[in-house]
């Protein structure tokens, strides 16, 4: 039998890998950007993922391949958000 999991082996110490590193350094720097918006990096789907964090009688969330698109998203919602409803006459 052969392999580092090896009964008897010398503890080895394992390279750990940042998958997507610079991607999810730029959702932590869109978090800093958008304080009203909790921004989070998807590695499974490789996708942008921002939550609003205002009170809403619904959830509000974004998606985007791109942290560029996401931030047009999130400009988006937060119009609708302040855009007046038309009143039923």
């Amino acid at each position: 039998m052969t392999g580092r999991h090896r009964e008897g082996q010398p503890y080895s110490l394992v390279y750990r890998r940042v998958w997507d590193g610079p991607a999810r350094a730029e959702a932590e720097r869109l978090n800093q950007v958008w304080p009203e918006w909790a921004v989070f990096y998807s590695l499974s789907k490789r996708s942008f993922y921002a939550v609003a964090r205002w009170d809403s009688p619904r959830l509000v969330a974004v998606e985007d391949v791109t942290s560029e698109g996401l931030e047009e998203r999130m400009r988006e919602a937060e119009m609708t958000r302040f855009v007046p409803r038309g009143r039923a006459a």
